[in-house]
């Protein structure tokens, strides 16, 4: 008997619903009804039946075939789901069917925006990172023209996060933590083709080679606090 049951389940087939729509239907705008309707459309479409009757659908659902003449409807006209015309070759004629193209559609765009916004959003965490690790750095508030100074890196010099906190690094390296001179590195690594901070550490090392040996030192003399500062200079790359 449970053999025959097994049998008869495999012979029904099954049929893929996208994660997708049942993550999103309520973000999309799609009531629950309209999501199982959308569900009953495909399985339908899925087994070879193209444009199943408002009664087919409404045997499968619990909702009436009014309601779901209304929901196709409706559906329709806000775009969601689509109507083709097919033309059958072997009997010459044509036929209309249902099509989730547009459904297909709507949640690849809110996958997107959804990707967006996480782009958004990580890229304001990352310029706050920027904030803390500068007046960190700085040790005290930034001014209001510091902080446009950073917004204008950021925003009109298209100078990544990670590539700005390399270039502070580097400021502190040299022991001249100021604007000017983080303007200065980024100026030459944007002029270089340096992108990345991986790149920057490179060229920063080749750099400092290039200063030690127009120099001709291999470090300045300890300072005040006995810290011992390499020299070179990118004012004077």
């Amino acid at each position: 008997m449970n053999g025959n049951l097994f049998e008869r389940w495999m012979a029904e087939g099954s049929v893929s619903i996208p994660n997708m729509l049942i993550k999103t239907y309520k973000q999309i705008g799609l009531t629950d009804n309209e999501c199982m309707l959308f569900i009953q459309l495909h399985v339908f479409i899925e087994s070879g039946n193209y444009f199943p009757t408002p009664v087919e659908l409404s045997e499968r659902m619990s909702a009436s075939s009014d309601e779901v003449s209304a929901m196709l409807r409706t559906l329709i006209g806000r775009g969601v789901l689509g109507m083709d015309q097919f033309e059958d070759k072997e009997k010459g004629v044509y036929f209309e069917a249902y099509t989730l193209q547009p459904l297909w559609n709507r949640l690849l765009q809110s996958l997107k925006e959804e990707e967006q916004t996480k782009k958004v959003v990580h890229k304001e965490h990352q310029e706050q990172n920027v904030f803390v690790r500068f007046e960190k750095e700085f040790g005290r508030p930034l001014s209001p023209m510091e902080l446009e100074t950073l917004k204008i890196w950021m925003d009109e010099d298209h100078q990544s996060p990670e590539l700005i906190l390399s270039a502070l690094k580097e400021s502190v390296l040299s022991g001249k933590l100021n604007f000017r001179y983080i303007d200065r590195i980024l100026f030459e690594w944007k002029k270089n083709g340096i992108t990345s901070p991986e790149a920057a550490k490179t060229y920063g090392e080749k750099f400092r080679v290039r200063q030690l040996q127009r120099t001709g030192k291999q470090e300045q003399p300890r300072n005040d606090s006995g810290i011992k500062r390499p020299q070179y200079n990118w004012l004077e790359s």
